[in-house]
């Protein structure tokens, strides 16, 4: 989010599952647009609903504020298995999305967890993305083996 302080400390807020990953020592994947750096994490402590981090060679304010505006990640190889029924949204990008009879309604382009529930965006083509809730009523069903997600959408949710 921001940095805090002088010496290179940074706010953060904590959207993952597993906030037990933050401890010295680990390793993360920092993104920004196009531009990608691994950095190891010296510290960790709660402040408030965010973390305030500190990484490894991050030694002043300026550093931190190099930081902000990105996502911090865990490499593939570092992820824990997703819990049965759990799906990570780097996981789901370029599903097939489909209705119960099969017909395409597009391509999983994101899942994000917002206050009203989890959202997954459904590029349709050409540019237009539906947002669907990322619910049981309309995710009917997922095959992580053939990429597939079917949805029931009601009516007109994915018309634009």
């Amino acid at each position: 989010m921001r940095p805090h302080g002088l010496s290179g400390e940074v706010s953060a807020e904590v959207v993952t599952d597993f906030p037990e990953r933050f401890v010295p020592g680990s390793t993360f994947v920092w993104r920004r647009g196009d531009r990608e750096r691994t950095l190891t994490l010296s510290s960790a402590r709660p402040h408030g609903r965010r973390l305030l981090l500190v990484f490894d060679g991050v030694a002043d304010a300026a550093s931190a504020r190099d930081l902000c505006g990105g996502d911090l990640e865990v490499s593939e190889s570092d992820a824990y298995p997703a819990p049965e029924g759990f799906f990570y949204s780097h996981e789901i990008r370029g599903w097939r999305c489909e209705d119960p009879q099969g017909a395409v309604l597009g391509e999983a382009a994101d899942l994000e967890n917002t206050p009203a529930g989890p959202l997954l965006s459904v590029d349709r083509g050409d540019g237009r993305i539906a947002l669907v809730p990322f619910v049981h009523a309309i995710v009917v069903r997922i095959d992580r083996g053939a990429r597939t997600i079917v949805l029931d959408p009601p009516e007109g949710l994915l018309e634009l």
